[in-house]
């Protein structure tokens, strides 16, 4: 679901349009160009300048107090998400072990309260000894759902090749979670909801919905390029079903999320004191609300996935996914401050100069924001971020920022 939008805002007034509106009497305002045309600025409006309700840049709240805050603001944000149960520690079951490029894999599948299997991926050093520092690898979503965790993570020389292009469009050419694996860490990266294992599958929605598509040759390319058309549309529809069934689609990828980290620090092989977690695009998503809710994540590392509510209500929501939205949170806080509850904790986030998905204001003003918020806790050290050259993307120099300075928070002196 990527699209490149305005990075400004136009007047939609013409000249010859304020002729005609000043000859029938009509007010004669230029409405900046947005979303939601002449309803823009009275949305604006509603988000307003100021920090919002919850946000620990308000006067009310202190340094002394920073405890009471983040429970009354995270109390808020998963009153906004509806989490549903998805119930507790998974029970995995191993599909199959192998070594691949000095890297022991494990194929994982385990079975929440709904929906299929989930699947994923785990990685470390072969011949690892005792507890690892880990990381929970969050996969992006790029309109392409047919596919999750292979999307950063393989076992096998042979890739599907609309994941290796996929794969050097985004991520230089490297399935990062292996990257990461290789460097000392205990990697698991699982499939999202609606993606990979998680996917909705065709023969079970209404002939109405799935129109002619059928569920054909699994690995064939076609077939794949048109589920991906088809569910990106289905989203619309998965998201407007939740919020009739009393959950939020934010809400259930966060709790699935929650229950993979759960997961990953059961095992006798991962210090949990020692855990990260990292994604771009949806994965900088899962990012901030995961590290934004759970403190078990030591360090996280937000790409490609910083701005404001402001930019999505005026200038972008047209090009990003219902992951995004918890339905009543912007007067209570900024979407970047979701990431700040975790202060002091160490946060890092990557951006990209000419990222299509965002204006640059924006992304400068959540920047601010994050950065204050750290600085007003006394620990502005813990927050650093970085604007690369660029479109939306991880790439190798991104990459070996992001995991220098993961290896300065986790990884055992």
């Amino acid at each position: 679901m990527l699209g490149a939008g305005s990075a400004a805002l136009h007047p939609v007034l013409t000249e010859s349009t304020a002729q005609a509106a000043e000859q029938q009497g009509l007010p004669q305002a230029v409405v900046p160009e947005n979303m939601l045309g002449e309803y823009g600025p009275w949305a604006k409006k509603m988000l307003g300048d100021g920090p919002a309700k919850l946000s620990f840049l308000r006067d009310e709240f202190s340094r002394a107090g920073i405890g009471a805050w983040r429970e009354k603001a995270r109390a808020r944000l998963l009153d906004c998400m509806a989490m549903p149960d998805s119930g507790g520690i998974p029970k995995a079951e191993v599909m199959n072990r192998v070594e691949f490029d000095g890297l022991s894999i494990e194929h994982l599948r385990w079975q929440l309260p709904y929906g299929p299997p989930t699947e994923a991926m785990f990685l470390k050093p072969a011949g690892a000894k005792g507890r690892l520092p880990a990381i929970l690898a969050l996969h992006d979503h790029s309109g392409k759902k047919y596919f999750g965790h292979r999307k950063i993570s393989r076992s096998s020389s042979e890739v599907d090749p609309l994941i290796r292009q996929h794969v050097d469009d985004n991520y230089g050419g490297v399935w990062w979670a292996n990257e990461m694996a290789r460097r000392g860490y205990a990697v698991l990266a699982p499939d999202a909801f609606l993606f990979g294992s998680r996917r909705v599958r065709l023969p079970h929605v209404p002939r109405i919905l799935s129109g002619l598509l059928v569920e054909g040759n699994p690995e064939n390319a076609n077939d794949i390029v048109a589920y991906n058309r088809w569910a990106a549309q289905h989203e619309h529809v998965v998201a407007k079903s939740l919020l009739c069934a009393g959950t939020t689609v934010p809400g259930v990828v966060v709790g699935e999320d929650q229950r993979a980290l759960d997961y990953l620090c059961s095992r006798d092989d991962v210090d949990a004191s020692h855990v990260g977690c990292c994604g771009l695009s949806s994965g900088g998503l899962r990012t901030l609300y995961l590290a934004g809710l759970d403190d078990r994540i030591a360090a996280a590392c937000c790409v490609g996935m910083m701005t404001t509510w402001r930019d999505f209500c005026l200038n972008k929501s047209y090009t990003h996914t219902w992951m995004i939205y918890p339905p009543g949170l912007p007067r209570d806080l900024d979407y970047p401050e979701i990431l700040g509850l975790r202060v002091p904790l160490p946060t890092l986030v990557q951006n990209a100069e000419h990222d299509q998905l965002y204006t640059m204001p924006e992304m400068k003003r959540a920047d601010r924001m994050l950065s204050d918020v750290y600085k007003k806790a006394g620990v502005e050290s813990h927050y650093q971020s970085a604007f690369y050259p660029g479109t939306h993307r991880f790439d190798l120099k991104m990459q070996a920022e992001a995991f220098t300075w993961l290896d300065t928070w986790l990884a055992k002196k």
